[in-house]
């Protein structure tokens, strides 16, 4: 489902990877479909990739977003502009475990944010389970 979404740093939004070439990457963006170049030397994450501290274990973006897509029964999430206090209110009733003190109120931000633009763009499709991604869990970054 996140496979080819990308978040690039200190770029708005996310992307969707078109091309790969030898120094830098093509991405095409999901909010207004424009195509660019990107440096290898860039900072880009990949969905698939991201997890979200918790108490117990670090969870994976994708049931973060299926958590999210259940609680709005598909619909929009919580505005990403919301205050801090309304931002973790949400988040405990979504993940209700995720750890307060390492995963700061920017990545709760983020992870709205992103789930609004894949939902915009019907890329929230969690009936296909991938098999091979259950093996994954070697990024435990709080994007």
């Amino acid at each position: 489902m996140l496979k080819g979404i990308l978040a690039i740093a200190g770029q708005p939004g996310l992307y969707r990877l078109v091309a790969e070439a030898r120094s830098r990457i093509i991405v095409e963006s999901l909010i207004n479909g424009k195509k660019l170049p990107v440096s290898a030397s860039a900072k880009i994450s990949s969905l698939e990739d991201i997890a979200i501290y918790t108490i117990e274990n670090d969870v994976p973006l994708k049931d973060v977003l299926k958590s999210i897509h259940d609680h709005e029964n598909g619909g929009t999430a919580l505005d990403p502009k919301s205050t801090p206090a309304e931002l973790k209110k949400y988040f405990r009733t979504v993940l209700p475990t995720y750890d307060e003190g390492r995963v700061y109120i920017s990545d709760l931000k983020k992870v709205l944010t992103w789930y609004n633009i894949l939902q915009e763009n019907s890329l929230l499709d969690f009936t296909q389970e991938d098999p091979d991604n259950n093996e994954k869990e070697d990024n435990p970054d709080s994007e």
